[in-house]
């Protein structure tokens, strides 16, 4: 569920560009984010910097295309959102702490979370999702730039790098409890 959770506005955000304006889907994404944000806070968790930062990213290219261009094309839009979220994937690893983490301390026990080896976990498993965030970021700059190229192409090298970082989340927690003996500390509901 929580896995669910935590990709909603992206999905949203997707579905909606298809079949409405680009202003409306990046804000009913922010409003997605400020939602699972406010349920966070609602069920005494922390508040995700990955939910908050989404939640500005979106809202920011929203109020973009409302009050300044608002004939940026669904590339430029998708460029930008690919951009926020690399941004925030990187830069919660360069402030010491992967957005992953947040998730994985609110899933296991404290004990699991002593233990040496889970925050490198977790920066690992942040670095996939900034890896993943790059490749769709450089897939639509390709597209922007190369305007020859088949839409597909870049859908399928979103869908490849989005389900490559889904199945790393859920395989290397896994990986780690055989290889070293240490339980899970991914994210929640991804196994």
């Amino acid at each position: 569920m929580a896995i669910f959770l935590i990709l909603a506005p992206y999905g949203a955000y997707t579905f909606l560009m298809l079949v409405t304006t680009a202003t409306i889907s990046v804000l009913a994404a922010s409003a997605i984010c400020v939602a699972t944000v406010a349920l966070d806070v609602a069920r005494g968790r922390s508040v995700k910097i990955l939910a908050v930062g989404s939640a500005i990213v979106f809202a920011a290219i929203g109020l973009y295309l409302a009050l300044v261009d608002p004939a940026l094309g669904s590339l430029g839009v998708k460029l930008s959102v690919d951009v926020g979220i690399f941004v925030i994937s990187l830069g919660s690893m360069l402030l010491r702490r992967p957005f992953t983490l947040q998730y994985a301390l609110e899933s296991v026990p404290a004990e699991t979370a002593a233990m040496p080896g889970f925050l490198r976990a977790n920066y690992i498993i942040t670095a996939a999702w900034t890896a993943a965030a790059l490749l769709m970021a450089a897939a639509n700059l390709v597209l922007l730039y190369v305007p020859g190229l088949p839409l597909w192409s870049s859908l399928a090298v979103a869908f490849a790098a989005r389900n490559s970082a889904i199945y790393f989340t859920k395989w290397y927690p896994e990986y780690r409890q055989i290889k070293y003996g240490t339980p899970a500390c991914a994210l929640p509901d991804a196994r």
